[in-house]
């Protein structure tokens, strides 16, 4: 279902409770009820707002090229601001009005099961409607809904207590204030949140980081920020990459934003800047027969890599691993998947002593932006050019 059409719905069921509540406060006389009818009218004013919020947000035009993400948010502000209203009406009625004369009749009560089981029932479906969304405005009016269910039951007592003698409806009336204060207050804040560029919450950001980083070409992500607007979010992230083509790098950029949005429901908009990579440290990776060496003439099969990681400047060595090749027993494919382990090693550079060229492992490595170099040296170190 669509959200125009939750918001058509929630129009119906408060005109339903409009009516039912208004019937039962003109005959019974009740303050409690009287304030829920109150209650009614204002969430039936924040039903039509939710609706026109939803039919606005998604549109753009050249005045608002970024679109009217926010309008939902500002919907449900002001729903906020109605909550709290409703909570002035009903406190002030039940501090300062003269007492009155309630009448309990039995279809009364047959009336609030039903009032309370309809704004239940549908808060149930839209609420999950909109966090399936992520539409702030449907969710402000579920919640809404849950409370308007919690008041109807406080009226209920407040009319069931005139038959024992000792009446609570001005006792309903208060307790009615605060839940609804206590609601109104909840919305505002959401939806501030929302308006002030508030950012992901820290998980969905590392979410987005461990994304980008698994990305072969990547060599490092230097920021990642993200913020809310409505139900839409927007990301940015500063990367470096290994590319070195402006195609390679459109081509990277292009397969992050599309890995960022499958991870992520409902971005509106990824944005990705590419900075120089400035990396000090180069990794090498190099294929080795046994585990002290020497330099293994099969690329696929050697049973270890040496993955040493060097200072640019003064080529010294920072640190030195010791793999175990996790595919040497594989029986096809065995090169190319060593070529994509040793991609999600994040080397810079292979050497071999095999020539891979127009073989599967190449391709890998180009893609990739790692360097494929050829030597005949036998020593690891020899072979990357250490005294």
């Amino acid at each position: 279902m669509g959200l125009e059409r939750w918001g058509w719905l929630s129009l119906l069921v408060n005109v339903v409770l409009v009516g039912l509540h208004g019937m039962i406060a003109v005959t019974s006389g009740s303050l409690a009820v009287s304030a829920e009818v109150v209650h009614n009218l204002l969430d039936l004013l924040g039903a039509a707002a939710v609706l026109v919020g939803i039919r606005l947000a998604g549109r753009t035009s050249r005045r608002f090229p970024y679109g009217l993400y926010k309008v939902e948010s500002m919907v449900a502000l002001g729903l906020a601001g109605l909550v709290l209203l409703t909570g002035y009406e009903i406190g002030r009625d039940a501090l300062l009005a003269a007492p009155r004369t309630v009448h309990a009749e039995p279809w009364m009560f047959a009336v609030l099961v039903l009032t309370t089981a309809i704004p239940l029932l549908f808060s149930h479906f839209e609420l999950r409607a909109g966090r399936a969304a992520r539409s702030p405005a449907l969710i402000a009016d579920a919640r809404e809904y849950r409370v308007h269910a919690f008041t109807t039951g406080l009226v209920f007592v407040g009319l069931a207590s005139q038959w024992t003698g000792w009446p609570l409806d001005r006792l309903a009336a208060v307790l009615i204030v605060l839940a609804v204060l206590k609601m109104g207050w909840d919305l505002l804040a959401d939806a501030m949140r929302v308006l002030l560029d508030a950012s992901l919450d820290a998980d969905t950001l590392l979410q987005i980081r461990r994304v980008i980083e698994a990305d072969p070409m990547v060599t490092g992500v230097n920021w990642v920020t993200g913020r809310n607007a409505g139900r839409y979010r927007f990301v940015e992230t500063g990367l470096a990459l290994r590319a070195t083509s402006r195609r390679k790098v459109e081509s990277a950029v292009q397969r992050i934003e599309a890995a960022v949005r499958d991870a992520i429901p409902h971005l509106e908009r990824v944005l990705v800047q590419v900075e120089p990579a400035g990396s000090p440290q180069v990794r090498y990776a190099v294929p080795l027969a046994a585990a002290d060496g020497p330099v293994s003439a099969h690329f696929g099969e050697a049973p270890y890599f040496a993955i040493l990681t060097l200072q640019r400047d003064d080529r010294s060595v920072v640190e030195r691993q010791l793999a175990v090749n996790p595919f040497r027993d594989v029986e096809r494919g065995k090169g190319l998947r060593v070529a994509e382990w040793l991609v999600a090693q994040k080397v810079d550079v292979v050497l071999s002593r095999e020539t891979l060229q127009g073989k599967g492992p190449a391709y890998v490595f180009r893609d990739a932006g790692i360097e494929l170099r050829l030597t005949e040296a036998v020593e690891p170190e020899a072979a990357i050019g250490l005294p």
